[in-house]
């Protein structure tokens, strides 16, 4: 398909823009500004020790790690508030519930067969989990932590992320489609052809939906006003996640993770048709990844070097390494 025709935008502009998107909520960074005096807080979701570590995003030290009390911990999702933090688990097929201040875990809800990824809507009234085994989306309700209903989607959903006005939830499946789901009806109306083993989506700043089909070499961008696929690019075997940052002024860009050659390939978001302008040489296995709020330091989680790099966008220097638990397959920041 033919990509849209775009203005290009200059390297202020863009750093105007990109400001505006986070200073508004509208995009894909949860959740809010931080309250005066608090440091970034990093989590990572550690698969293979079934906890979740905490590290701060700021002066590169490890807090602590929190026992999910679940086996299998894989996605995360945090809440706007930063006070609690959502954790799915691949093995028991439930989610845990963090305090983040207590950095305890205050409840466990069983959602189906290998609860795989969570997203909070964009009032954080509801998580919506996808049971990658039960082809069904469990929605929760996030005060009283219970399931209010499912949704069938196609087979073995994989990511699951919303319009920036909320009217749409996207949702990959292993059948090589992206599920569009009306959240007021909570039903399937229209599926996207996309590739091999579509994995992760998530928001971008300019409001359209990024994705990564991570069984094949490359990254889409749906429009959420057409609902159609606008843009593709190939960045190298397996690319996994995406976050969005700055280079300098310019941007915003797509940083994304390429577990095939173990780099994150930063794509100009900005260009009409995207472009590669980077590559990043990170640690083993680099999967899960995340932006601080101004865009100029990428986190980046290692599922087999077990650590996450903090890298300076500017620079695309390394600043820290930190250790973490057994398989980081995601993570996530406040604000």
């Amino acid at each position: 398909m033919m990509p849209r025709s775009r203005s290009t935008i200059s390297p202020s502009a863009g750093l105007v823009l990109f400001l505006i998107a986070l200073l508004t909520g509208c995009s894909a960074f949860a959740p809010p500004p931080k309250p005066e005096g608090l440091n970034t807080r990093v989590y990572t979701a550690n698969e293979s020790s079934n906890t979740v570590t905490v590290l701060d995003g700021d002066t590169y030290q490890v807090i602590g790690d929190i026992e999910t009390l679940n086996y299998g911990a894989h996605d995360l999702a945090l809440s706007r508030d930063g006070k609690q933090l959502w954790v799915t688990n691949l093995a028991n097929g439930r989610v845990s519930v963090i305090d983040t201040e207590s950095r305890k875990t205050i409840a466990s809800i069983y959602t189906g067969t290998r609860a795989h990824v969570v997203a909070l809507t964009n009032n954080n009234k509801h998580a919506w989990v996808a049971n990658i085994s039960d082809n069904t989306i469990s929605i929760i309700d996030t005060t009283i932590f219970r399931i209010l209903g499912t949704i069938p989607v196609g087979k073995g959903p994989m990511g699951i992320a919303f319009s920036r006005d909320g009217k749409f939830a996207y949702v990959s499946t292993q059948d090589k489609m992206v599920n569009i789901i009306d959240t007021s009806a909570h039903q399937v109306i229209k599926q996207i052809p996309v590739g091999p083993n579509p994995h992760f989506l998530t928001l971008g700043p300019d409001g359209n939906i990024w994705g990564t089909n991570t069984g094949s070499n490359d990254i889409y961008v749906i429009d959420t006003t057409t609902n159609e696929i606008t843009k593709t690019i190939e960045v190298g075997p397996a690319p996994q996640q995406i976050a969005f940052a700055l280079k300098g002024t310019a941007g915003p860009n797509a940083y994304v993770t390429v577990t095939g050659i173990n780099k994150v390939v930063m794509v100009d978001a900005t260009s009409p048709t995207l472009a590669i302008r980077e590559q990043i040489d990170v640690g083993d296995g680099p999967n899960g990844i995340w932006a601080n709020a101004v865009g100029t330091k990428i986190y980046v989680g290692h599922t087999q070097s077990n650590n996450v790099m903090v890298v300076d966008t500017g620079t695309s220097q390394v600043l820290s390494t930190l250790p973490v638990g057994r398989k980081p397959i995601r993570v996530v920041a406040s604000r």
